[in-house]
């Protein structure tokens, strides 16, 4: 973590283990629900995306197939460092080291921002959303990416690992902020049985996880999740 620039809120997970997380990123949402929800509320053909904690870039290769230009920000200076070499056979990507507190674009200038299972989980993240204010374009629309855990076998997890979690109190946040809530129900799907054990060790708390692998078999988990955006 001590690769991280100050101000950074931490990100266990993908910061103490990419690799394992990279196994993650590619079992996440096989049948582009995710995607489908986010273009038929504002695609990013032409537009100036930000993916605001981009981590190793997982994400900035669909966005540059037809954004004008791609801007991710990520605080992890090692993960920044991947992301820039995954993006770097795209001529229109580019990945800054930042935080979501002080996005490094400027005012005015983004149309799409998406920020997937970073920084951004309701109370404590309106510093992230000032900056929100500030870089959307009139008529951009922001997507937060958020777990759901009122429902789904990953939501049943989630519960277990956070009980003091309250998704209401979540939901009237985002309500508050002007944004409008989209619930989807996407799912994991692994390839090997040892890369869902690697990603359930280093998403949840050591007992946990051992009890979750011991009660869940196969290599799918339904996973209900929020798509939470406004349009500025």
């Amino acid at each position: 973590m001590r690769s991280a620039i100050p101000g950074a809120v931490p990100s266990p997970n993908i910061w103490n283990s990419p690799q394992v997380y990279e196994l993650e990123n590619n079992a996440v949402d096989p049948d582009g629900v995710i995607g489908a929800a986010m273009d038929a509320v504002r695609g990013h053909r032409g537009a100036h995306v930000l993916d605001i904690g981009c981590g190793t870039g997982f994400h900035l290769p669909r966005f540059a197939q037809e954004a004008r230009w791609v801007t991710g920000v990520e605080p992890h200076t090692k993960l920044a460092a991947v992301a820039r070499a995954r993006a770097s056979m795209f001529g229109n990507v580019e990945v800054r080291t930042g935080i979501a507190q002080r996005l490094p674009v400027p005012d005015s200038s983004v149309d799409v921002a998406h920020a997937r299972w970073a920084y951004f989980f309701g109370p404590g993240c309106e510093p992230g959303l000032a900056e929100l204010r500030r870089v959307m374009r009139r008529g951009g629309v922001a997507f937060v990416i958020d777990n759901d855990a009122t429902r789904s076998t990953f939501g049943g997890w989630f519960r277990r690992f956070l009980p003091s979690y309250d998704p209401a109190a979540v939901e009237r946040f985002w309500g508050i902020q002007g944004f409008r809530r989209e619930p989807l129900t996407m799912r994991w799907l692994f390839e090997r049985r040892a890369d869902f054990e690697a990603v359930v060790r280093i998403e949840f708390s050591r007992g946990l996880a051992e009890q979750i692998i011991t009660e869940h078999v196969g290599l799918e988990v339904d996973y209900a999740i929020n798509l939470w955006w406004r349009e500025y």
